[in-house]
């Protein structure tokens, strides 16, 4: 119980450092009663309520749902331990399933629904499964690069050819799953170097993601570290044809080209597993897998269901690293290496 008080607190403090949390949905969280199921959103309400009215409708349970950022929640769960309210974890990020996954706070999983999934995508323990993936992409200006001069690393961004001309999100929870994928694929005196590099760089300091994805394409920055989703959704919104900026999908099992999943798990102690699975399998079913294609531009993970934009890089086709994203889950560390660099 002690390591998972200690969890719990580092959870906590990363959640206060990471964007604010969407205000809580429905009604205030509460046990699971009859076929009820409460779940704990750690994607934003703007992205997953209409699915998640879908999956009511679908399984005919009645649902409650807290949204909050996912590294909050999952510092609840583990603060709650066996009186947790929450029958269901639905998060944004793989770290945060992760944490919950190693204090033993989730429950196996059938192996029908973990074999939906590739292993790459579900955890290590058999205990969640991821439902879509994005990958992190170089965004860039072809007005100021030349396909032949993109670069095959992020750890090129620190040479003096990019000086000025980059841009990133260090307060971001995409970039900081990023940075921690570096910590464990090369180490932490690697990523500090590179971390202390791009800053020493020069390299623009934006929010978040989509107005990187602005700066580029209105030729304020060359470069810039994002997921590549936000570039399909501007592409939604104004037309393909409106948009200057193009999407660079780094080779090599490099970590910037590291695919992250949003996942799901049941919790061990939620008393609510029935509706809980139920609700697994809908989010594992072609309708929901295909919302996740078609609404937020993410690679679906189950159900046969491909993406509709005919020019995404299928996802077998992408060179990610090799890691077990279990192992994102010491957001802790991340954050207090990026305080440590100035970063945030």
């Amino acid at each position: 119980m002690r390591r998972h008080r200690r969890m719990a607190a580092a959870l906590a403090g990363v959640a206060l450092l990471l964007p604010a949390a969407a205000a809580c949905g429905g009604e205030d969280s509460s046990g699971g009663d009859g076929d009820g199921l409460v779940i704990y959103s750690g994607r934003h309400e703007s992205l997953v309520d209409p699915l998640l009215k879908r999956l009511e409708e679908a399984t005919g349970t009645e649902v409650t749902i807290r949204y909050g950022n996912s590294a909050e929640l999952a510092a609840q769960i583990l603060e709650e331990g066996e009186r947790t309210k929450a029958g269901l974890f639905l998060s944004q990020d793989a770290g945060a399933l992760g944490a919950l996954s190693k204090a033993g706070l989730l429950e196996p999983l059938p192996g029908q629904t973990l074999d939906e999934v590739e292993p790459a995508f579900r955890g290590f323990a058999g205990d969640w499964v991821g439902l879509s993936g994005r990958s992190r992409v170089i965004i860039y200006d072809p007005r100021q690069v030349e396909e032949s001069e993109l670069p095959a690393s992020v750890h090129e961004l620190t040479d003096p050819t990019w000086q000025g001309r980059v841009g990133y999100a260090p307060a971001n929870a995409s970039f900081q799953s990023f940075v921690t994928a570096m910590r464990v694929l090369e180490g932490d005196d690697a990523t500090r170097q590179w971390l202390t590099g791009l800053k020493a760089n020069g390299a623009e300091v934006y929010e978040k993601n989509t107005p990187i994805v602005d700066a580029v394409d209105n030729g304020e920055i060359a470069l810039g570290l994002v997921n590549h989703y936000y570039w399909y959704n501007k592409a939604a919104e104004v037309g393909r044809e409106n948009i200057n900026a193009r999407l660079h999908f780094l080779p090599g099992g490099d970590p910037g080209a590291l695919v992250n999943v949003a996942g799901v798990a049941i919790t061990a102690h939620g008393g609510q597993q029935e509706a809980a699975q139920k609700a697994v399998d809908f989010l594992l079913s072609e309708e929901a897998q295909t919302y996740f294609a078609e609404e937020t531009n993410e690679y679906p993970l189950a159900a046969g269901v491909t993406s509709p934009n005919d020019d995404l890089p299928p996802l077998e086709s992408l060179e990610a690293p090799e890691i077990d994203l279990t192992d994102l889950d010491s957001l802790e560390e991340t954050l207090a290496m990026l305080q440590e660099v100035g970063m945030v």
